[in-house]
Formats: structure tokens, C-alpha cells, sequence
């Protein structure tokens, strides 16, 4: 009898796996700061969604989608809504990692003309040179200006940001050595 017990047990686990795995899917597909343009204001604006209610929705039928928070908030929480139509049309395009990769895509640094590796989140991000010639990070970056960003700054390498910062923050230590001429 104990052995039909773990048998039946065996079985409803095994079971539930293709739905795990299709709430994992969801909820990754749902994940992440966008950005998209609000119905009300026509200005960018940084949204999240709940990607576990969007999550726990798809595997139970149609997906639904909430905001769980939005750069007009607390103003404005009460909206409709109504920016959820872009999400849906596209999710991936308004996801702020996917509009960096994008923007840095096949692009170069504008200190040392090299093209600016693919980004991998989990390794040195590049930069950002804004009109005032400072580098910056993204994290200095609110999601909502990224259109602006995008127009008026200039893509730095993770290097060059890194020796730009050392010299902005230790300008008598940096040297800058000319360029050895090679004499035939």
C-alpha cells in the first residue's frame, strides 16, 4: 500500500513539471524595468510589471497584466493603465536590457575607437560620456531618460571609463605618455 502511495506521489511531481518550467518562462519573459511611452503624457516612463501574477496567469489561461510600480507613481497610480498594450505587443523591445544591448550593438568607444564587446550583464558593463565629457554608469541613469541619454551621450568601454574615472578622481596621478614614433 505504501508502495502505491510514492508511486501516486511520484507521479503528481513528475506531473507538475511542464508547469513549473512554463511559469519559469513567463515570468522571465515578464521580468525587468521597461521603458514605454505613457498614453497620458506622451513621455517616457520607467514601468515594472508583476511578473508573477503575469506569470501565475499564463499557465491558468490568458495572460494578465499589472504594473507593480511606474515612474509616475504615486501621483498618478490610479491610470488605467493603458501602456500595457505595448508591453504585450513587445514585450522584449521595451525591456531596458534589450534597449542597451541594442544601442551598444556594433558600436565603438569614443575615447579609443574600439568597437564595444557584446554586454554580458554579469561582467564589466560599458559606459556613457555624457555632452559635459564625464563618464558615467547606467546606474546613474534613471530607465525613463534612456531616450534622451540615447540622443545627447556618447558610448565609453568598460576600460576607458575606468582610466577617465581615475583620472577625474586623481588628476595629478594620471600621465598621459605620447605615442613612441618608430624611426625606419
Amino acid at each position: 500500500m505504501s508502495t502505491l502511495f510514492t508511486l501516486v506521489g511520484v507521479l503528481f511531481l513528475v506531473s507538475l513539471i511542464p508547469l513549473v518550467w512554463f511559469f519559469g518562462k513567463s515570468y522571465r519573459k515578464f521580468r525587468g524595468t521597461r521603458v514605454i511611452t505613457c498614453p497620458e503624457t506622451g513621455c517616457p516612463e520607467a514601468v515594472e510589471v508583476d511578473a508573477r501574477h503575469a506569470a501565475a496567469t499564463s499557465v491558468a489561461g490568458e495572460t494578465e497584466l499589472r504594473l507593480t510600480s511606474c515612474s509616475r507613481w504615486p501621483e498618478r497610480e490610479g491610470c488605467g493603465q493603458e501602456c500595457l498594450a505595448q508591453i504585450e505587443a513587445a514585450p522584449a523591445d521595451c525591456l531596458v536590457r534589450t534597449m542597451l544591448v541594442e544601442w551598444y550593438r556594433g558600436s565603438t568607444c569614443a575615447f579609443c575607437r574600439r568597437e564595444i564587446p557584446e554586454i554580458h550583464w554579469s561582467d564589466h558593463k560599458p559606459a556613457l560620456l555624457t555632452p559635459e565629457s564625464q563618464t558615467i554608469e547606467w546606474a546613474e541613469v534613471r530607465p525613463e531618460d534612456l531616450p534622451r541619454v540615447f540622443a545627447t551621450h556618447r558610448r565609453v568601454c568598460w576600460d576607458c571609463h575606468i582610466v577617465q574615472s581615475f583620472r577625474a578622481q586623481f588628476p595629478g596621478l594620471a600621465i598621459d605618455r605620447p605615442v613612441a614614433k618608430r624611426v625606419s
